[in-house]
């Protein structure tokens, strides 16, 4: 049975992030500082678009903390199967041996995104391309730590956030506060459902820890990853303008129609849905995207 959000979880992670400048993502390493084992979360496998070139370079930073503080890696966990970037989580776990994890309706994205990509049965589409899938309320450890799954859609279906100890990492749901909230737009997507989920994250103690999954530093600031729960209800921009769950969709909604695709979304849902695995190589040895025609909404042609 899913935990009474807000329940106590005793314990301050020691909390790596890891600002991945290219799409603005943050990558993140959780440490238990009484047993030096941690998890990655949403790392970053390196894509170029342009050349079609994938590098691991992100990823390795990652691990060469890692080494350097004398961590062992126990999770690599996804908060959901991101649209701007490529996951390094198979990466990760063939250099590491650490288990995958993400939550569990990643398989009704992964039917919806079969669906787009016009994919043959023979992909699976029950998550097993990880190890692990999350239900809401779930409990697992990192170390001595435990850590709670709280199911937070409106930014995808099966978005998770992870609760441990005074940290949650939020993924797409709130931004910094001067950026607001996540976009709804995405299939499967819903401002309704995104309202929901900030409100139960609202609904943590004020000095808890918030990790957002990107920040796209408005106004040119520096990068900026964490606030807290008090913060986000004083600050937050989005949550200041609409008081209302109506309130909330009508603004979402509205700017969400406005907003450009993320440029990477065709390529990344198809490597994401599959745990970070790149598509097998083809008779030549070489790999390949697949970029379905007028699948999503049109293009902005007058930008």
């Amino acid at each position: 049975m899913p935990t009474e959000t807000g329940s106590p979880l005793p314990v301050r992670p020691i909390v790596k992030a890891f600002y991945e400048k290219r799409t603005g993502s943050i990558q993140y390493v959780v440490a238990d500082p009484e047993t030096k084992a941690c998890a990655i979360i949403d790392p970053v496998l390196d894509f170029d678009p342009k050349s079609g070139a994938t590098a691991t370079v992100s990823a390795d930073g990652l691990l060469a903390f890692v080494e350097q503080q004398g961590y062992v890696v126990e999770w690599i966990l996804d908060t959901h199967p991101h649209a701007d970037h490529f996951s390094a989580a198979d990466y990760l776990k063939r250099r590491t041996g650490a288990p995958t994890a993400i939550g569990a309706k990643v398989v009704e994205v992964q039917k919806l995104w079969k669906g787009i990509y016009n994919w043959s049965d023979s992909f699976p589409t029950d998550g097993s391309q990880w190890d692990r899938l999350f239900a809401d309320g779930e409990r697992f450890k990192i170390g001595s730590m435990e850590v709670e799954v709280m199911l937070s859609p409106g930014h995808t279906l099966c978005s998770i956030t992870y609760r441990v100890g005074d940290a949650a990492f939020i993924h797409d749901t709130l931004f910094m506060p001067d950026s607001g909230t996540a976009r709804a737009d995405f299939p499967g997507g819903s401002a309704r459902a995104l309202w929901r989920s900030v409100q139960r994250i609202m609904a943590l103690p004020d000095d808890t820890r918030l990790f957002t999954g990107h920040d796209y530093r408005p106004g040119g600031r520096d990068p900026q990853w964490e606030s807290t729960v008090g913060q986000q209800r004083r600050e937050n921009r989005h949550l200041l303008k609409a008081r209302t769950e109506d309130e909330f969709v009508a603004l979402r909604e509205g700017r969400d129609c406005e907003l450009p695709l993320p440029k990477l979304i065709l390529n990344a849902l198809q490597v994401n849905i599959r745990g970070g695995r790149l598509p097998e190589p083809e008779s030549n040895g070489r790999r390949y995207l697949k970029i379905p025609l007028d699948a999503l909404p049109n293009a902005p042609w007058d930008e």
